[in-house]
């Protein structure tokens, strides 16, 4: 199954063994920066946060697009796991332009700080899950 392909074939939810095993196997060999580029093309993330995010200079990035170079596993793994987190989001919210709404928002609960902010920690993205998942099942204190 290609890269990002496995996102479109598996819900958040619905991630069994062979998914995440599928997962695994594609973050290890990387991701190849054409298909990152069209799946970031379909999002609302610029490229320049995309650089943040996966902390890499927005030069390095243009060097990867122009040599059509393969992330490390660490950057395609931070890609799966924003991406993940974006499905999950869009799920909960009803649609791509509330979650993106709620992620461009300072957010209260995450000490005044916008939801996207927090997209270049692991633990930031673990944070969001959560928070996700409260709002899903009407938890918002």
């Amino acid at each position: 199954m290609a890269t990002l392909d496995i996102l479109s074939a598996s819900g958040y939810n619905s991630v069994d063994d062979k998914d995440v095993l599928s997962i695994i196997e594609a973050v290890r060999q990387g991701i190849k920066f054409n298909a990152f580029f069209n799946f970031a093309n379909k999002g609302p993330f610029s490229i320049n946060e995309w650089s943040a995010f996966l902390h890499l200079s927005e030069r390095t990035m243009q060097r990867y697009k122009r040599e059509k170079k393969t992330f490390d596993s660490l950057q395609s793994e931070k890609i799966f796991e924003i991406a993940l987190l974006y499905k999950k989001g869009t799920d909960v919210f009803g649609t791509g332009e509330k979650f993106n709404n709620w992620l461009t928002a300072e957010n209260v609960a995450l000490g005044s700080v916008k939801p996207k902010d927090l997209f270049d920690s692991t633990f930031g993205i673990n944070l969001l899950k959560d928070e996700l998942g409260r709002i899903e099942y009407g938890v918002l204190a």
